[in-house]
């Protein structure tokens, strides 16, 4: 199938590695331009090296800290300067810190909601514009399944997030006659390297094998085991996509049916 993605233009935030590289790797191979972003030049300049060598596609490594709006105001000039478009923006960033809702402090209330709601919506507002001038975009927000249901110690994600979700719905009101779609997927247990490390840290601190934890996770997923960051970086390409042309406001979750929510 051709998702109409050959010679695009697209913005993936974190994209040398994680999820943001399943994005990256999966975007690519359909034969869109990349411009990936992160705080490592050294990490990025290495991704953007194996997946123009893989793929044959150009990709810019613009090193930048995403929570600040002049460094997302350089991350889109540069893009549009570069390749005299913007056609699809990946809105991934880091979890915000952990917190309960009883006793999270200001200070960490603050650092959320610039990485896990402000990132998004400026991130969005930057990148419109030069959309509509095309008139055609599509922009595809990674969030969590903490919009579904809380997560233990992760109120900040769940809150910060949701606001995230709302912002999302009214863009993809207010764009959707310019041709511009705005999704939201919700990522459940994937294995990436956060992933492992979050295990790896559980194994150290109770003594239990780490594929011992890892398996008795996968037995709580009714398909039986974790994700695979490609399987949610192949569903951010078809919602990227020419293919995609009347899915619009949604949330999806790529989760393996973890969340038992009915909506």
């Amino acid at each position: 199938m051709d998702l109409g993605l050959k010679d695009r233009v697209a913005i993936i935030g974190g994209g040398s590695k994680g999820l943001g590289r399943a994005c990256a790797d999966s975007l690519a191979q359909e034969g869109a331009n990349l411009v990936i972003c992160s705080r490592n030049a050294e990490e990025l300049d290495r991704a953007a090296g194996e997946i123009s060598a893989a793929t044959g596609v150009e990709v810019l490594a613009v090193s930048g800290d995403l929570t600040k709006l002049p460094d997302i105001q350089t991350l889109i000039k540069r893009t549009v300067d570069h390749f005299g478009r913007l056609d699809v923006l990946v809105n991934n960033s880091g979890g915000p810190p952990a917190g309960r809702a009883a006793d999270t402090s200001e200070e960490v209330w603050r650092q959320s909601i610039d990485m896990a709601l402000m990132f998004f919506i400026r991130m969005s507002q930057e990148a419109v514009p030069h959309m509509k001038e095309k008139r055609w975009g599509r922009i595809v927000n990674i969030l969590a399944s903490s919009v579904y249901q809380p997560i233990d110690n992760l109120v900040t994600s769940g809150v910060t997030r949701m606001g995230a979700v709302a912002f999302a719905k009214s863009l993809a009101d207010e764009v959707g006659r310019d041709n511009i779609l705005v999704n939201n997927v919700a990522p459940g247990y994937l294995l990436t390297d956060r992933m492992m490390h979050i295990f790896e840290t559980r194994s150290a601190d109770t003594g239990a094998n780490v594929e011992d934890l890892l398996q008795a996770h996968s037995s709580t997923i009714p398909v039986g085991r974790l994700g695979r960051p490609e399987e949610l970086g192949d569903l951010v390409t078809f919602l990227s996509s020419e293919k995609n042309s009347y899915t619009t406001g949604a949330t999806i979750l790529v989760d393996g049916g973890v969340v038992r929510s009915v909506m």
